[in-house]
């Protein structure tokens, strides 16, 4: 017990250094590259891990495949875009307002469809993808396919966020923030209760873990990250139209989670920074930079098909526990831990 306590504290205190020599990383980057360019590539890609981090809770952590998550991306960029330019308001008090209404739409969508699994449940957020981008194209507040030009810069604590740099370190703390929030939800009860979803549903529903209340649950936390990327991407471009909202960005995301590991909040940081930084960094071959990197993808998929940094998802609650145990005992114990009680069978509701 003395060694297993040894071992997991200093797993911890490993971690802990290299998340901190990350961070102290990223605040030197601009300084490092000493190119805008750069600089801009990188506040696009802390975008993306902002995106990556709220679709790691959907499809990582409860296992629901989602191929419309940019829909969510969408009304947070329009929402502060329609806010600040047709009504003035500041960048920042728009943010307040586009999280609950993409947390509405991932309700509506998710209340009729989150009893369906798999296959079925991806055409359905797929759908919402398409509905959302089809309405930004065709409606006159949205502008439509033109989309909405000139929207104001980001104002905060007296401060003007006009150069690519400012955007970086806006996009940093908000990447911090996103990762502290998800670290402390995947240890919460909610999050073990994800888990175990995703490991078993069936078997989850069995232990009394409300599983239809719980996906929910995950489908709108995912949604409030992807607002909030949103309402930072409007005024850091200052334009935004339906093309920047498409499919593809959504398959992009998905792309981040994948090559990182699902499940991983460090594998989605990581596979964001693949997602944006690699195909930059292939201007070179020009026209045919796309297909090298989709080359690259097939092979790093093959050489390491569960991402770059896999998270053991089950196998961390049996690193927890003093003795190893059968998945059925530890879906047990990841139900009673979820629900905050002491017996294998304490109740967090049936579906």
């Amino acid at each position: 017990m003395g060694t297993t306590t040894l071992i997991s504290s200093a797993r911890r205190h490993r971690q802990a250094g290299g998340a901190l020599a990350l961070v102290v990383f990223g605040i030197l980057f601009p300084y490092i590259v000493g190119s805008e360019y750069w600089v801009t590539v990188g506040y696009q890609a802390e975008m993306m891990m902002v995106l990556a981090l709220g679709l790691n809770i959907v499809v990582g952590y409860a296992g629901l495949l989602d191929l419309g998550f940019a829909a969510f991306f969408a009304i947070g960029a329009y929402t502060t875009a329609i806010l600040s330019t047709k009504a003035g308001w500041p960048i920042i008090a728009t943010i307040p307002v586009g999280i609950p209404i993409a947390v509405l739409g991932a309700l509506f969508v998710g209340i009729p469809t989150l009893r369906l699994r798999s296959d079925y449940l991806a055409i359905v957020t797929l759908g919402f993808g398409e509905i959302i981008q089809a309405f930004a194209t065709n409606l006159q507040i949205t502008n439509g396919a033109i989309g909405i030009y000139d929207i104001p810069p980001l104002k905060l604590f007296g401060l003007t966020f006009l150069t690519a740099q400012s955007y970086y370190y806006a996009f940093l703390v908000a990447v911090l923030i996103c990762a502290l929030i998800t670290l402390r939800v995947r240890n919460s009860r909610i999050g073990r209760a994800w888990l175990c979803i995703r490991e078993d549903e069936d078997a989850a529903q069995a232990m009394g873990i409300k599983t239809y209340r719980y996906k929910l649950y995950a489908y709108a936390g995912g949604a409030v990250f992807g607002s909030l990327a949103g309402s930072l991407f409007a005024p850091a471009l200052s334009a935004i139209d339906p093309t920047s909202f498409s499919f593809q960005e959504s398959l992009l995301i998905l792309m981040a989670v994948a090559i990182g590991g699902m499940g991983s909040i460090r594998g989605a940081l990581l596979g964001a920074a693949v997602v944006e930084g690699v195909p930059e960094a292939l201007r070179a071959f020009s026209q045919a930079r796309l297909l090298v990197f989709g080359f690259v993808l097939i092979v790093m998929m093959i050489l390491r098909p569960h991402g770059l940094i896999p998270e053991g998802g089950i196998s961390d609650l049996l690193d927890r526990l003093p003795f190893r145990r059968t998945q059925a005992e530890t879906l047990s114990e990841a139900a009673a831990l979820a629900d905050g009680g002491e017996e294998p069978t304490a109740r967090i509701g049936t579906s």
